[in-house]
C-alpha cells in the first residue's frame, strides 16, 4: 500500500485499481461496509456451507481450503457460488502455490479443484521468483483473478520475515496500490498453541496499515453447529474492523 492509500477510503482506491479482483474487493467492502475477511477451515462440507451462509452478510471475503473438504464434490463449488451471489461476498482460495510457473499454472486451471474457475482471488510463496507469477498470471488474467503473494506469516518461528519480506515486496513495485490482507487477527486470544499468534483488528488495521482482517476459528470456534453465535461472532468482528478503518482515513 502506498503511502497515500493508507488514507484513502476503499471507494476511491477502487475508482483509479486497475487490477479488476482487487477493484472488485474494494468496491463491496465499500459497499457492505465491512473489511472482514472469514476463513472457513472444516473438513466436512455440511458444516462449511453452513457457516458461510450464517457469517456471508458481514464478510467481504471468504477464504478457503477446498482441499481439506473428506467429501469434496464439485457441486460443492457451485453451492458456495450461489451463497457468494447472495451474500454479496467474493471467494479467496487460500493454495500458497509455491512451485514453478508451468506446473502451478496447470494447479491452478485444472485437477479436481479447477481453482481458477471459480475463486476470484488466490495467493502464492515468491520464493520461486517471477516465474511463478507469470505461471499463475497466464491463467487468471484472463479471468480477471486476483493474486496475493505471501510476504511474511503469522506464524511463530517463520521464515518469511525481514529480509525475505522486504524483498517480497520491493520486487512488486512501490508506485502500486497493493491491498494488504492480515491473518491472525483475535480479539481475545494471543495464540492457539500451534503456532499461531493473533493481533486485534486494531493493531493491524490502524497500526499497520491492513486493509482486510482475516479470522477463522475466533469466529466459528469449536462448536461448528451453533450457526447463531457464530453470526454473532463475524458482525462483532466486522464492526471492529470496519471502526479501526474509519478510525484510520481520519486520523
Amino acid at each position: 500500500m502506498t503511502s497515500n492509500a493508507y488514507k484513502q477510503s476503499y471507494g476511491e482506491r477502487a475508482k483509479r485499481h486497475s487490477n479488476p479482483a482487487a477493484k472488485q474487493l474494494l468496491e463491496t467492502m465499500e459497499r457492505k461496509k465491512t473489511n472482514l475477511c472469514v476463513s472457513v477451515d472444516t473438513v466436512m462440507a455440511s458444516d462449511f456451507l453452513a457457516i458461510i451462509d450464517a457469517i456471508g452478510p458481514y464478510t467481504c471475503l471468504v477464504k478457503t481450503h477446498i482441499d481439506i473438504l473428506e467429501d469434496f464434490e464439485y457441486s460443492i463449488i457451485e453451492r458456495l457460488e450461489a451463497l457468494a451471489k447472495k451474500h454479496d461476498f467474493l471467494i479467496f482460495e487460500d493454495r500458497k502455490f509455491a512451485d514453478i510457473g508451468n506446473t502451478v499454472a496447470l494447479q491452478y486451471s485444472a485437477g479436481v479443484h479447477k481453482i481458477a474457475k471459480w475463486s476470484h482471488i488466490t495467493n502464492a510463496h515468491p520464493v520461486p521468483g517471477p516465474s511463478i507469477v507469470r505461471g499463475l498470471a497466464s491463467v487468471g488474467l484472463p479471468l480477471q483473478r486476483g493474486l496475493l503473494l505471501l510476504a511474511e506469516m503469522s506464524t511463530a518461528g517463520t521464515l518469511a520475515k525481514d529480509t525475505y519480506t522486504e524483498e517480497a515486496v520491493a520486487g512488486q513495485g512501490s508506485d502500486e496500490d497493493f491491498l494488504i490482507l492480515t491473518p491472525g487477527v483475535g480479539l481475545e486470544e494471543k495464540g492457539d498453541g500451534m503456532g499461531q499468534q493473533y493481533r486485534t483488528p486494531h493493531e493491524v488495521v490502524l497500526d499497520s496499515g491492513c486493509d482486510v482482517i482475516i479470522v477463522g476459528r475466533g469466529i466459528y470456534g469449536k462448536n461448528l453447529a451453533d450457526v447463531d453465535a457464530i453470526a454473532a461472532r463475524a458482525e462483532r468482528y466486522m464492526t471492529e474492523g470496519w471502526a479501526a478503518y474509519l478510525k484510520r482515513i481520519s486520523s
